[in-house]
């Protein structure tokens, strides 16, 4: 995300002994004089200053720099420094024709030790031109496209930039974990160059990964770590990075004392900088606290002033959030058809940069505004949105994880086969001299037959013994593969396989329900994750009492569960459904002697449909049931809807009536059945709005 450099000392070092040797090789000249030492160090200053202020103004800066170009040896590592500096200042300033030039002019460097840092600096340039045109996708593909054997060979600071870029990269594309894991390969490099700048940088990236994992207790704790560096050698840029992040990881706290502060902070350190491009991201992430505390007019007025800052300096990051909070404060002062259309310009902006994790909060944030605003059908279709983004960003990471879990399992099985082959071969080889001995035996001895035969036979019966371990061993990695190991329940792995014995020719015939714990962020942010995870078990545990043992229970992702049941008959459905209501709301759950009050919405459906017997292939069955779902979210929580008829005699019809289903409710041509959970459904309250800390 920010290049960088090696240590003064260590840069000031390698320049040195560079400058010592002739540009064509053919020698070694005297050892520098006081005078290029000197020239050495004003170099190593002038780089570590610029890299620090290069979101500030980075245009100026490559200028700069320029000027300093014609002076480097050629070939020299000082040279190449000034170059990928250079390289990545232009593509920050969105210069494509020179960060292009310079690009080239990596990836020709001439063969040699340095060759491997060029080609990785070349790729932090393209990398970071694309970034900053909000090309996501390929900036990440640019990245791994670099060999292995020449990232290894790179020196230590240009590897800290490509990880840290390719962890800022991968968390915004929705791969956390990749992000994680980037993200500590860049600390263990930002700890080695001994610069405290770096390392805050680094632990500012990794702070907002655990947050958006569902960690914020590990992300405070990076966040002070961070500052704890950045105070260390401090800088305008650095101290804005990490006020940001701090304001963000703070902004769900009844006190937002220190939300209020951090964006103070960040805001002012982007000033002293002169830095437009980082003030407008400040700006825009400042009227989500006013917006939280509920002063959508100064969050409007903030909004405002961040939008142009951000289109001036080509910023579409901070472009999107400006104009999502526009909208959401719109929205919450009952401007709501003009707020809704400023929120999905923003939403628009996240999608075409690859952003899906802002994308996809953004729906949700919409969803809880027009929720609060009481448009229900427009908060049922941003709910939906939501779903759907969410759904593509766990399908990508499920299918991944399916294939590595694929592979281990096959490399096993591999070496299963292998070690029951030579086991098979060493029988063999047993036997070949069991019948040798015996035969001699025999000749010798001739009732010796009976203790050959006794050998093979207890032969055999290891042979058995083996084939029984290696089946029962397929077996339990085969329950392993379609299991969920927190709560135990079957995975989606397991759904695939089990749902074929359900759907007929003419499509799915059970119950389907689908079960949301509501404001489950809400009980991580308030109980912490522990909590969390104490919930979905004691919820998976409360499933199993409702249905019967035959039932497929699923846990189908995050806080949400899948019931199909084979029964489908008369009351059957609706019955369920608020056992299943009164199971989840009726008691809170017990977690560390807190009581954790839980409730859930929840959508369900018989098939085939009446009044048409309406036949639906499992797709379309879940699909329906989250629309109806969402309904229940939108009308207050704890409650379950249930499709009781739809008038459509194929599935397409049914689709066109799902898309608007709360209008074709109105209009009678779909009939919804409304259960209540215990007690009395709490309020909806407003979505939670999504700050940023992106480059500028």
């Amino acid at each position: 995300m920010h290049p960088s450099l090696v240590s003064r000392s260590t840069l000031c070092a390698v320049l040195a002994l560079l400058c010592a040797c002739s540009p064509g090789g053919g020698g070694i000249d005297p050892p520098p004089t006081v005078a290029s030492a000197a020239r050495d160090e004003s170099l190593a200053r002038d780089l570590e200053r610029i890299e620090r202020a290069a979101r500030a103004k980075p245009a100026q800066l490559e200028l700069e720099l320029r000027a300093r170009a014609p002076g480097l040896a050629a070939g020299s590592a000082a040279q190449l420094d000034v170059l990928a500096l250079r390289g990545w200042l232009a593509a920050m300033a969105r210069d494509r024709a020179l960060s292009e030039q310079i690009g080239q002019q990596l990836r020709d460097w001439p063969a040699g030790q340095l060759r491997p840092t060029a080609v990785v600096a070349a790729a932090s340039v393209s990398a970071e031109y694309l970034r900053a045109h909000g090309d996501l996708r390929e900036a990440r593909k640019q990245l791994l496209a670099v060999d292995g054997a020449q990232l290894n060979a790179a020196g230590p600071v240009f590897r800290w930039r490509y990880y840290d870029q390719l962890a800022a990269i991968s968390g915004d594309s929705g791969e956390l974990d990749g992000s994680l894991n980037y993200g500590h390969s860049a600390l263990r490099l930002a700890e080695q160059t001994g610069q405290p700048w770096r390392v805050a940088l680094t632990l500012v990236s990794l702070a907002f990964t655990s947050d958006r994992a569902d960690t914020p207790a590990r992300a405070r704790q990076l966040i002070a770590q961070a500052l704890t560096e950045a105070q260390k050698d401090p800088d305008p840029m650095t101290l804005n990075r990490v006020y940001t992040m701090r304001g963000i990881l703070y902004a769900n706290d009844s006190d937002s004392s220190i939300t209020l502060q951090a964006n103070s902070d960040a805001l002012e350190q982007a000033t002293r900088a002169g830095a437009d491009s980082v003030r407008a991201l400040g700006l825009a992430n400042f009227a989500d606290y006013h917006l939280r505390q509920g002063h959508p007019a100064r969050a409007l007025e903030l909004a405002q002033q961040a939008l142009p800052l951000a289109r001036a300096t080509r910023n579409f990051n901070a472009e999107s959030v400006a104009r999502s909070n526009i909208g959401l404060a719109k929205i919450a002062m009952g401007r709501i058809a003009e707020g809704r259309d400023d929120v999905r310009a923003g939403i628009t902006l996240d999608e075409q940069q690859g952003a899906l994790s802002y994308a996809s909060a953004g729906w949700e944030e919409l969803a809880g505004y027009l929720e609060k605003a009481g448009d229900l059908a427009g908060a049922v279709n941003a709910y939906r949105e939501h779903r759907r983004m969410s759904e593509r960003v766990l399908r990508d990471e499920t299918r991944k994880l399916l294939l590595e879990a694929q592979e281990r399992q096959d490399a096993e099985q591999r070496a299963r086969d292998i070690e029951l082959l030579n086991r098979g071969n060493a029988l063999k080889a047993e036997q070949v001299h069991q019948r040798n001995l015996a035969l001699m035996l025999w000749a010798a001895l001739g009732g010796c037959v009976l203790v050959s035969l006794g050998l093979l036979y207890q032969a055999f019966r290891r042979v058995r013994r083996t084939n029984e371990a290696l089946a029962h061993s397929n077996a339990s990695l085969k329950r392993q593969s379609e299991t969920d190991p927190l709560t135990g329940l079957a995975n989606r792995r397991h759904f695939q396989a089990a749902i074929k014995s359900l759907s007929g020719a003419g499509g799915l015939a059970a119950s389907v329900f689908l079960i949301d714990i509501d404001h489950f962020k809400r009980i991580n942010d308030s109980f912490g994750h522990a909590a969390g995870d104490a919930v979905l078990i004691d919820i998976a545990g409360r499933l199993r009492q409702a249905v019967r043992d035959d039932d497929l229970i699923v846990r189908w992702g995050g806080e949400e569960f899948l019931v199909v049941a084979r029964s489908r008959e008369g009351l059957f459905a609706p019955q369920l459904a608020q056992r299943l209501l009164d199971l989840i709301g009726g008691r809170p759950v017990q977690q560390e002697g807190r009581d954790i009050p839980v409730t859930a919405s929840i959508g369900f459906i018989s098939l085939p449909v009446p009044p048409h017997g309406l036949n639906l292939t499992w797709e379309r069955a879940i699909d329906l049931v989250d629309t109806v779902m969402y309904l229940a979210k939108a009308h207050g929580r704890n409650k379950a809807y249930g499709v009781e008829r739809i008038d459509a005699l194929d599935p397409l019809a049914a689709a066109q009536l799902t898309a608007r289903l709360e209008a074709a409710w109105g209009e009678g041509r779909v009939g919804l059945q409304v259960l209540n959970g215990p007690g009395t459904a709490r309020a909806a309250e407003v979505g939670e709005s999504t700050p940023r800390v992106g480059s500028a």
